[in-house]
């Protein structure tokens, strides 16, 4: 389903107490139960996201992250649909108000219509911002450029003039359009008046029926060190603008610029080491270059093609604050593409000082040949 900002789910804003998010969940949940509305897609679909956004905006920890980096910062932290917490405790509220305390009977409480916005674009908005690869390892500051929507003063959001409305003719106000299939029927959000049930008797001229103007703007904001590809970052009141004066977040949707020679997966650092084959046939120490600064990497005697070495807490420190992450080097052995004479030579007497050692394929395939040959006699 359609990915909801949690806040607006439950109708509450950000800077909302518990007390207030517990009180617009009850809500919420007692909406949107299957119970009250059965057979209903969409409303059972609302009534697991309601649940989920509880879970999230309920637990303190949850809710930082989320503010912070929005669903994908909340990703290892057990968040994955269901029932979890406190939330049995209040599902057995509201099945009380809903069945007078005893599981059964009647709903006495009334359904209040729902208050429906007059202005047809989200608060809150995503940019994309690219981050060099060093500056999300180690933090930085970027200026951030985009374009926001402030609602028109003259049709107060609607897009119509002097922000008079009428009922919207293609839904009868309901705010949703039914489509039949067989014996199945769906209900949709009317496409004419997006939901609101009304529309514009007139368009407003200030706008073009929009019910908004754009307006640039940029600022600088700081970029936390340990920022990953994918990670979000909110800057609250940074959105669009609705008539009343109420002001979305900006979520700055983050993507990081590939390196040359280091690999990042979450928090740890890969980076492949090219070292001679005499190196590995003696053995050597070398230094590489690690993310802040020289490293020694020892190169034991025999040591494989593709082999890693793990340097500890060497990777990037993790933006949730859970430590550091490795750098793990892989060794790719390299073999000379030619030889000269003298080399040549030198390898054939380094070879015949081996014996037999150095032809182990003669002692592997010993007695082979004479097999393969009485197959075919």
């Amino acid at each position: 389903m359609t990915e909801f900002d949690y806040y607006e789910l439950l109708e509450v804003t950000k800077d909302s107490d518990k007390s207030t998010i517990k009180k617009a969940y009850r809500k919420m949940a007692m909406k949107y139960h299957p119970d009250k509305n059965p057979d209903d897609k969409e409303a059972e679909e609302k009534f697991k996201a309601v649940n989920e956004a509880y879970q999230v905006l309920s637990d303190d920890q949850k809710r930082q992250i989320y503010d912070r980096y929005g669903k994908a910062g909340l990703e290892g932290h057990g968040q994955g649909g269901g029932f979890s917490g406190g939330g049995f405790d209040d599902l057995s509220s509201i099945f009380e108000e809903m069945f007078g305390g005893s599981g059964f009977g009647g709903f006495n409480g009334g359904s209040r219509k729902r208050e429906r916005k007059s202005y047809n674009y989200n608060l809150d908005i995503a940019v994309e911002l690219v981050v060099e690869f060093n500056e999300a390892i180690f933090g930085c500051k970027k200026e951030v450029s985009y374009t926001y929507k402030d609602a028109c003063k003259d049709c107060k959001g609607t897009g119509a003039k002097n922000g008079k409305l009428s009922t919207c003719p293609h839904c009868n106000g309901q705010g949703q359009v039914h489509m039949r299939q067989g014996f199945m029927t769906f209900a949709q959000t009317c496409p004419h008046c997006n939901g609101s049930g009304q529309a514009a008797t007139s368009k407003c001229n200030t706008c073009n029926a929009t019910g908004y103007k754009e307006i640039k703007d940029k600022f600088e904001v700081s970029i936390p060190e340990g920022v990953n590809d994918g990670n979000r970052i909110r800057v609250s009141n940074k959105g669009n603008i609705a008539p009343n004066g109420q002001r979305g977040d900006l979520y700055l949707q983050i993507r990081v610029k590939e390196d040359s020679h280091y690999v990042r997966h979450d928090d740890d650092i890969y980076i492949e080491v090219p070292i001679f084959f005499t190196q590995v046939a003696l053995g050597a120490e070398i230094k590489i270059p690690g993310l802040r600064g020289e490293l020694d990497l020892k190169i034991p005697a025999g040591t494989k093609d593709k082999e890693q070495f793990k340097f500890k807490g060497e990777g990037v420190k993790s933006v949730q604050g859970y430590g550091n992450g490795d750098l793990i080097v892989q060794v790719k052995i390299k073999y000379p593409k030619k030889l000269n004479t003298e080399q040549k030579e030198l390898l054939e007497k380094l070879q015949e000082s081996f014996g037999l050692e150095s032809k182990p394929h003669e002692s592997n395939f010993e007695g082979m040949f004479e097999k393969v040959k009485k197959w075919f006699s």
